[in-house]
């Protein structure tokens, strides 16, 4: 499996067919809330097993701190490291930018994940598009 940084329309596409089947269709996230006003001014990354997209990502930098967004795996794909390989070539891609200090809101299932990476929770639960989650954050 291999990671790469968006840079052709269709790896986009692909990169928002896995965003809906994991976030629209098996979470039930209304679309217009999932793809939204800050695709342009993202940085997009999908994985790939061989040329079979299994999972996206994107980036952007909010006052100067980069935020780790919409990181999501196709279910055949979970429990095998794909989620790490994605989240390890986002912060490469935030290292070579000089960005250090990241943050994601965390589904709070997906908790146990995020501190494996070395992200810690800093604030309470709070509900997005009607799903629990916490803020974390890392310095890389």
């Amino acid at each position: 499996m291999k990671v790469i940084q968006v840079t052709t329309e269709q790896q986009l596409n692909d990169a928002f067919n896995i965003r809906k089947i994991v976030f629209v269709e098996e979470q039930h996230v209304d679309i217009e809330e999932e793809i939204d006003q800050f695709e342009d001014s993202s940085d997009h990354f999908v994985l790939y097993d061989e040329d079979k997209p299994a999972g996206a990502g994107r980036f952007r930098i909010l006052d100067g701190i980069g935020k780790v967004e919409r990181i999501c795996i196709l279910p055949s794909y979970r429990g095998k490291g794909a989620g790490k390989l994605i989240m390890d070539a986002i912060h490469q891609f935030a290292t070579d930018q000089n960005i250090l200090k990241l943050k994601l809101n965390a589904q709070t299932h997906a908790i146990p994940f995020y501190e494996k990476l070395g992200y810690q929770v800093v604030s309470e639960e709070f509900l997005d598009a009607g799903i629990p989650h916490k803020t974390m954050k890392k310095t890389l």
